[in-house]
This record gives C-alpha cells, sequence and structure tokens, in this order.
C-alpha cells in the first residue's frame, strides 16, 4: 500500500521541510508537537497535529510511546524522523516497523552499526573505505593504547564510542598525558551518553571536514550524489557548508564517489545517508557515518537537482531510486548558512519574539525556516532558525548572491548569526576557498584577542 499519510516526528524548520515534500507528493501530513510548539509552522500547515507532551525534548520529540500512539491515532501509516531527537535510534525504528507503520530511514541494523563508532570503523574498513590510522576498537589497556599511539605518531585524538558533538574527545599530545586524558574522555563519555567506551585516532593537523551524501534503494543498488564541505564549524557545530567542496577535483569526487557508492551497495543500505572524512593532503580517512537525512542536505539538492526528501519517501514507500550515477549531474555551487537565534560573536542563545521578519528572495535563493513576525523561539531546543541555501553557475558568483541575500534577510527581536557570516564571506581565506576545520575558532580568536 503506498503512503498516504506522513507523520512527521520533528520539529523547526526540518518538519516544515518534510511537509512540503509530503504535500507535494498528495501526502496528508500529521505533525506533533510540545506544548511549547503548539504555534510553530509545521504545525500550522499540516493537516492534523497533536500535542505529545510538554516543552522538554524527553517528554516529547524523545517521547516514543506518545509519538507511536500520535500515530495511531491519527491513522498515520509512516513516520519520518528528520535529524536529530529519534532519527538514529534503532529501536525507535524497529518500534515503528513493528507496529507495521513505514520507517522512513534506513534499516535499524544499519542505524544501529553505524551508530556505534567503533563498530562503525570497523565496518566501513571491511567495505573497503579509508580509515584514519588508530586503534582497532575500543581500547582501555593504558599500556595497550601506548603502544598503539607511539606506532601511529602522536598527537593522537582520543574519542568516545558513542555519541559526538565534541563530548568525550581529548587531543593527546604527548605520551605523559596519555592515560589521564583516556580517564577524561571516558568519564565525559559516560555522563553524556551512557558509556564510556573509547578508541584511538592518529590526530591530523589540518585537515577539511568532506562528506559524501549516498541513496540506496535496500536491494543492493546505490548512488552517490557528491560531496560538501563542512569544514566551517565551531565546537565541532557546522556553521557554512558549501557543495562542490573548493579543494576537490572532479576525479577526485568520482573516485571517492564509486568508493562509497560501492560499500553502500554492498551493505543494502536503504534511503539517505552520509559518509564524513577528513581530508589532509589529497588522501581521505573515514570518521563516521550519519544514518539520516543531514542539516545540511539542501545544497546537494542545488547542485543536483534531486529532492532529497521525496527521494527518501519514494524509497521507504518500496520504489526504485530515482535517478542513475550516470544521469546524475553536478551543476554550479551552492553554500547554506545556518542563522541561529545567537549573539554572532559569543554565541550566547537569544531566544524570544520574532518581531519582525522578511526572507531573502531573488533568483537561486532559497530559505528553510519555520519563523514568522510574532512567533517566540522556545528557549528549549536548539537555536537554529533559518537556513539560507543560495546557487550560482560559478562559486564567486553564488557568493555574490549571498552576500546580497544576507543583507536582505530581517529577523528582528532577538540576536541572530546573520552577522557572523557576514563577516565571514569578507575574509580572503573564505572567498579563495582555503580553510580547514580549525580555521573558524582560530579566527574568533584572533578577533576576540
Amino acid at each position: 500500500m503506498p503512503i498516504t499519510r506522513l507523520l512527521i516526528a520533528n520539529r523547526g524548520e526540518i518538519a516544515l521541510r518534510i511537509h512540503r515534500a509530503a504535500h507535494e507528493m498528495g501526502i496528508e501530513t500529521v505533525a506533533v508537537h510540545s506544548t511549547a510548539d503548539a504555534d510553530a509552522m509545521h504545525v500550522r500547515l499540516a493537516d492534523q497535529a497533536i500535542c505529545i507532551g510538554p516543552p522538554a525534548a524527553t517528554d516529547s520529540y524523545l517521547n516514543i510511546a506518545a509519538i507511536i500512539s500520535a500515530a495511531e491515532i491519527s491513522g498515520a501509516d509512516a513516520i519520518h524522523p528528520g535529524y536529530g531527537f529519534l532519527s538514529e535510534n534503532a529501536k525507535f525504528a524497529e518500534i515503528v516497523e513493528a507496529h507495521g507503520i513505514t520507517w522512513i530511514g534506513p534499516k535499524p541494523e544499519h542505524i544501529r552499526t553505524m551508530g556505534d563508532k567503533v563498530e562503525a570503523k570497523r565496518t566501513a574498513g571491511a567495505l573497503g573505505l579509508p580509515l584514519v590510522p588508530g586503534s582497532d576498537g575500543a581500547i582501555s589497556d593504558p599500556k595497550l593504547a601506548a603502544k598503539i599511539a607511539e606506532e601511529i605518531g602522536y598527537p593522537v585524538i582520543i574519542k568516545a564510542a558513542s555519541g559526538g558533538g565534541g563530548r568525550g574527545m581529548k587531543v593527546c599530545p604527548s605520551p605523559d598525558q596519555l592515560e589521564t586524558l583516556m580517564k577524561q574522555a571516558g568519564s565525559e563519555a559516560k555522563a553524556a551518553f551512557g558509556d564510556d567506551t573509547v578508541y584511538l585516532e592518529k590526530y591530523l593537523g589540518n585537515p577539511r571536514h568532506i562528506e559524501f551524501q549516498v541513496f540506496g534503494d535496500g536491494n543492493g543498488n546505490a548512488i552517490h550524489l557528491g560531496e560538501r564541505d563542512c569544514s566551517l564549524q565551531r565546537r565541532h557545530q557546522k556553521v557554512m557548508e558549501e557543495a562542490p567542496s573548493p579543494v576537490l577535483s572532479s576525479e577526485d569526487r568520482e573516485r571517492m564517489g564509486g568508493v562509497v557508492a560501492k560499500a553502500m551497495a554492498e551493505m543494502g543500505y536503504r534511503g539517505a545517508g552520509t559518509i564524513e572524512f577528513l581530508w589532509e593532503d589529497g588522501e581521505f580517512y573515514f570518521i563516521e557515518m550519519n544514518t539520516r537525512l543531514q542539516v545540511e542536505h539542501p545544497v546537494t539538492e542545488a547542485i543536483t537537482g534531486v529532492d532529497l526528501v521525496r527521494e527518501q519517501i519514494r524509497i521507504a514507500d518500496g520504489k526504485p531510486l530515482s535517478v542513475t550515477q550516470e544521469e546524475l549531474e553536478f551543476k554550479g555551487h551552492a553554500i547554506e548558512c545556518r542563522i541561529n537565534a545567537e549573539d554572532p560573536w559569543t554565541f550566547a542563545p537569544s531566544p524570544g519574539k520574532v518581531k519582525a521578519y522578511h526572507a531573502a528572495g531573488g533568483m537561486h535563493v532559497r530559505v528553510d525556516s519555520g519563523l514568522y513576525a510574532g512567533y517566540s523561539i522556545p528557549p528549549y531546543y536548539d537555536s537554529m532558525i533559518a537556513k539560507l541555501i543560495v546557487y550560482g553557475r560559478t562559486r564567486e558568483g553564488c557568493i555574490m548572491r549571498l552576500k546580497r541575500a544576507l543583507k536582505e534577510m530581517v529577523i528582528e527581536g532577538v540576536k541572530t548569526t546573520i552577522p557572523l557570516h557576514e563577516a565571514l564571506l569578507e575574509q580572503p581565506d573564505i572567498l579563495n576557498g582555503d580553510y580547514s576545520i580549525k580555521w573558524l575558532e582560530e579566527w574568533l580568536d584572533k578577533r576576540e584577542g
């Protein structure tokens, strides 16, 4: 039976994004929301809306029982988790399928495998993806860790096997600090994720963060939709993304894209996924795989013309991939700015009422946002309130259009990171595409100094 009513298990701009794709496919939508999000745009536009709990995410957007109940009450025959919240929760995916509801996402076993960073690294290596030199799985013995660190060379990085966002992650510059930093990383990981398992990797000096978008039909067919450069980061959180990467050649793209597509085909992967790499001196090193849609997916849509949410729904509905690798064309350049309700320089959150709102417009300008004048941004969730995505035939043209669009954006009543993006687009390194994952934090430190 085809999908006719889709429950969106998320909030904010991604919930609105999913609603739009579903409606364009003739599919009804069901919005779930906390009491804090009763006036959200996706709630207003959905065909049905169901309150699933109080503001705290643990009592609403992470409340599996409430979401399943909402699906049953509304008669939804599919659930799309968006990103964040329960999107990479294998148990949730299993529960959805056990209730006879279509899960718009990868197979639960793939979510589980790639969600464990140690297992993900092992799986990636077996599938032929290049790995950062490091421990073969979890490590707890300081003597063995010291031996491995000596072999791969200092500095090394100690990482939590579960979770992300920089928690449970320590850079160790020398042997005398290894044991202490392993304990600290394990303690942080335990507190944040309930798992103190850590592993070791070679610490790369000045890499870029380059990720490949992949899609599989679950039956052994897979394609890649090119790469995104997500190197502009602060505290491991992406700030601005672009596609294609300024440093990759078409030969690099074809070679690595072929490797990742082949790996996903062998895995029997289903739906959207992103394989993330560190890139340095022409070499790729696998770091992790996200088994969901990414925040930055619109830049891929801009250069390929493929609607990734529509594709997710089609695949979950048992249909084949809508495009072959040979049919895919990469055209032009796209950049996305994440606009957060934060002070642009201290990054302190700035929730509150939006007094005035005007989205940038014009040719090849896209704004994904649930904002409107009079809307109150709640303090309980992620601070991202909009994404500005701009496309151009060339990177230079794209940047000029982005500068213009940023000047057009009006969000009054709260502080936003628009001034940060405007300042970034005046920096020679950004204009030249010459930056790494360390660039933004170093630039911010110099600016404060």
